[in-house]
């Protein structure tokens, strides 16, 4: 399984045929364990991955990584406000943290005032923030492993000694 996997998670287009080939499985074997690794929540979404600067008509989003400082609630520990803020829609990303803040999320919105309102209308607003820090992305290099830019090749040669 833990090779199928890795080979999904490389390359999410692979059919079961060619996962079969690399792994000396049947299709039909390939096929069963993904369809078992997709109903235990293992395999949760398949996705194109876009460099939002090279599509023609990029979507003009603003992100930000916002960093929450919270009062966890007695039973519940963080979990609680976790998920009334994961709930929101501009929320694309949500982690709990060590160190000097307790939750980071990532949220994307139309503009610098639509993000400043969610902030400070909706996020800081929450029974048990204690408190916000927002930082814009102004621009993504690499994320998930992904470089996002193209790397520059060196055309001079190399010299030996």
């Amino acid at each position: 399984m833990e090779e199928i996997l890795n080979l999904l998670q490389e390359n999410a287009r692979l059919s079961a045929e060619d996962i079969a080939a690399m792994t000396k499985k049947t299709p039909d074997e390939v096929r069963a364990i993904m369809t078992k690794l997709e109903k235990d929540g293992v395999i949760l979404k398949y996705a194109a991955i876009v460099n939002p600067e090279k599509v023609s008509e990029p979507k003009k989003a603003v992100q930000a990584v916002i960093e929450i400082q919270v009062a966890p609630e007695r039973e519940h520990g963080f979990d609680a406000i976790a998920e009334r803020i994961y709930r929101f829609p501009q929320v694309k990303s949500l982690y709990l943290m060590s160190g000097g803040y307790d939750l980071q999320v990532i949220i994307e919105g139309e503009s610098l005032q639509e993000v400043a309102f969610f902030v400070s209308s909706k996020l800081s607003t929450l029974n048990g923030v204690r408190s916000t820090k927002t930082h814009f992305v102004l621009k993504t290099y690499k994320e998930n492993d992904i470089l996002y830019v193209d790397e520059k090749k060196d055309s001079r040669e190399g010299v030996t000694a």
